[in-house]
Formats: C-alpha cells, structure tokens, sequence
C-alpha cells in the first residue's frame, strides 16, 4: 500500500537534514579554525581511503544553488549545523565574523525561499584549539559551549525558532572517547565518563540558556537510537540487552527529563560520579520541547564474557543473514516504530521528531539519472512504520529525511552514499536520484 503526505497531520514536520563538517568543504578558508574532524581525517589512516572533509560538497560556495535544489525539491524544513571553529576559530574568544555571515546568509537565503531553517549547534566539530585543552573531557566545556550557544543565538534567534543543541552525543562520546574510531580518536573509560558528563550537562544547559536568549524559541536535542533485542531468549543475552540498550538509547535521555543517568542497568556508571560535582545532578535536566531521534536500524544483542565492561556483543547484520544496507544495517522498518513507541511512554517527553532516518546503498549513476530504487522502498516502508506510530496515538510530529546530499560520512569517508542527490565529488555536479524525485512526489501529491 503506498504512503503519502496526505496520510499524516497538516501541520506534521517534513524536511531534510544535513551537517557542517559532511558538506560545507572550505576547511581552511576566511578565518576558519580547524576542528577536530580536520585533524583526524588529515593526519590520521582511520578514514576509509584517507578520505577528508576539506571539499566534501563545497555547500560554502554552492550554498544559493542547493537551496535553490531544496526548493525544487518541494522540502520545506532544512536541518543544517554551524561549524563552531568557523565562528570561533579558537573556539572561544574572537568571533570570526566572515564565519558567522556565512551562516546569516544560509539561514536568509533559506527564508527566501520559503525553506524553515533547523539549527544545529553541535554537529561533532570541535574547534581543534579547545581539544588541545582536553575538549569535552575538560569541565570548563561547559563555559565554551554555553559561549558558543550565546554567540549563534543572538546572531541567528531573530529569525531562526528552531533549535537542537547536540547532535547523537553517545556517538561522538562513545566513538570519539571511548573506541578512538571517530575524531580525536580518544579511547578507555577515563576519557569517556567525563567526556559523557560534561556533554549532558552542555545539553541541558544548551536548552536552557537558548529559552533564556529567545521567548519563542523551539528547543530540542537529538539523540541516536536502535531497537534492541536478545539473540535469544536465555537470561544472559536478556540482561545484555537491557545493558545494551540503557547505554545507546537512554543515557543522554534520562539524565534530560530529569531521572538521571541509569545506572541500575550500567553498573559501570558509578565511576562518574568522580567527576560530577554537588549540584550537577539539576544542571543535567531540563525543559525540552521535543525530542529529535535518528534511527536507521535495529541491534541484535549476545552475552559475550569476553568484551570488558559490558560482557554484550553485538551480532552484525551479514552475522545474522537479514537484508541490509552498504553499511552492513539491517533493514528493519519496526525499529523506528518501536523506538518511537519507546520515547513516548516518558511522559516528560511532549513531543518526538524523527531528526535523521535513511539509507546507502550502492547507487549506480546513468547518464544523468541514479535508479536508487532501494533506497525508495526503504523510505515507503519506514514511513509506513512512522504512520502507524502516529496513527496509534504516539508522540511523533516530525520526519527529517538523512540526507540532501552524498557526503562525507566520518569514519566510512566517501563511500556510503546516503544522499537523495547524487553528487559527483571531483566535479560538484548534482543529479536528484530517484529518490530525491520520489520524496518531491511525496511531499506534493494531493
């Protein structure tokens, strides 16, 4: 049965999201200051095919054209980040003001063609300089990123509402400080715990001071999440699930609402309490008035005594021979169902937006077109899964569709190519796939 707009609620929330660092490019130009991100994909050999971001899309120079692509594209709502090193080039200190008019004319240019900006303030690109000085293991992150947040607020708040202060934060605490595979490549508890803390209290107080700054302001964070199950149904792989699923999907949830971090199901936990100070347990929560989740899969969870801390592992896709994406995700449209149906039974969760939900699969350009049918019956049959949830009364308002463009996709490089829009990375050239017809189809069909 297909799906369309008319399915869902007039006012429902239908856009595309993006990031910085995936597809601005000009790295090192008009006073930009280096991120962790170009340090890592530069210096180190844990991209794939030593692939970096210096160009990505180069969406600084393009920015009016793609705009223009959005519109065409019928998609109305565009989630984009600001690259903190580009405003702040050491992070803290003298704004540079090239980087904060670049922004004042994406989010202007946007306006003008009826497209409503969707701000990210931390999208994973830490300016280098405060890396240098521990980054988000260092307390005083909390002073940088409330400075940081001020500084974008007042410049932008006058015509952007919408809001989302960090961007999958188990991600980049747990693949930038715990596991060393994302930049800067950090790993072990000692960094991870602290690096967690920190990030939960700037996401906290992030929400707060951005309502402080602006009375009609919109204000969210997003988090990463995947529906969790035991590989069977024996206690240990059950009990590794829970502990599974406490860490990836309500660590940085929890502590927000106001129940604090969950360390009846990760014992591990109590070791932050080192770095936690008296008054941090009300610094952690605050008032949110949505909650963005990305799903894009489920994970199939085992007891394993051999993985430190967690005694979990997670069984991989080609493990379990179940249909799947380029980047080894099973397809798995009742994960988004369950994880919406999860988020809505916390009733200080008012409202639920779908950030990021979307595919790579191995697109094959021809001539001027990509046949990305696919992708297209992975967006029918998550969106079906989004429908039901609505239509079961749950708390979803939103669908952000990942992503606008092909793009640098971090530790993967260039490879995976979850974009609606093709691009060509030696020439810039945009071909609207399939599915960037098929979305456009979507959002105006009666």
């Amino acid at each position: 049965m297909s799906i369309s707009k008319q399915d869902f609620d007039d006012d429902f929330i239908w856009g595309v999201s993006a990031s910085a660092y995936q597809i601005e490019g000009a790295y090192n130009l008009d006073g930009k200051g280096f991120s962790i991100w170009d340090d890592f994909s530069n210096r180190t050999r844990k991209i794939k095919n030593k692939d970096n971001g210096n160009v990505a899309c180069d969406f600084y120079h393009n920015y009016k054209n793609d705009i223009q692509l959005l519109k065409h594209l019928a998609i109305e709502n565009f989630r984009m980040s600001i690259s903190w090193p580009r405003v702040l080039p050491e992070g803290t200190g003298i704004i540079n003001k090239k980087g904060l008019d670049f922004y004042d004319r994406v989010v202007d240019e946007c306006l003008e063609n009826n497209i409503t900006p969707w701000v990210t303030l931390y999208h994973w690109d830490l300016p280098l300089a405060l890396e240098k000085k521990g980054g988000w293991t260092n307390r005083e992150i909390i002073n940088w990123f409330l400075n940081y947040t001020e500084l974008c607020v007042n410049k932008l708040g006058d015509r952007v509402n919408n809001w989302m202060v960090l961007n999958e934060p188990m991600v980049f605490t747990g693949a930038g400080y715990f596991l060393g595979v994302h930049a800067p490549g950090k790993r072990g508890l000692a960094n991870f715990l602290p690096a967690v803390h920190h990030a939960a209290i700037c996401q906290a107080q992030g929400v707060k001071l951005i309502k402080d700054l602006q009375a009609n302001a919109h204000v969210g964070s997003t988090i990463s999440c995947s529906h969790i199950t035991p590989l069977r149904s024996i206690e240990k792989d059950v009990k590794a699930s829970v502990m599974v699923d406490a860490l990836l999907n309500r660590l940085f949830v929890e502590p927000l609402i106001g129940r604090g971090y969950p360390f009846k199901d990760l014992p591990f936990l109590n070791r932050i309490e080192k770095f936690m100070l008296p008054n941090d347990e009300k610094l952690l929560k605050a008032p949110i008035d949505f909650l963005g989740i990305q799903n894009y899969t489920r994970e199939v969870v085992k007891y394993s005594p051999f993985v430190p801390i967690l005694k979990s592992k997670i069984v991989k896709a080609d493990e379990r021979e179940v249909h799947r994406t380029t980047m080894n995700w099973e397809v798995s449209p009742f994960s988004i169902y369950k994880m919406i149906k999860k988020f809505s039974a916390y009733p200080e969760i008012k409202k639920i937006i779908v950030t990021e939900n979307g595919a790579a699969f191995d697109d094959i350009v021809e001539g001027n077109s990509v046949n990305d049918t696919s992708r297209v019956k992975y967006l029918e049959r998550y969106l079906h899964s989004v429908h039901e949830a609505k239509q079961n009364g749950l708390k979803v308002d939103g669908y952000f569709l990942w992503t606008f463009l092909d793009n640098f996709e971090w530790a993967e490089g260039y490879s995976p190519r979850f974009g609606i829009v093709h691009n060509d990375f030696k020439t810039q050239q945009r071909i609207v796939k399939e599915s960037g017809k098929w979305y456009r189809d979507f959002l105006i069909t009666p």
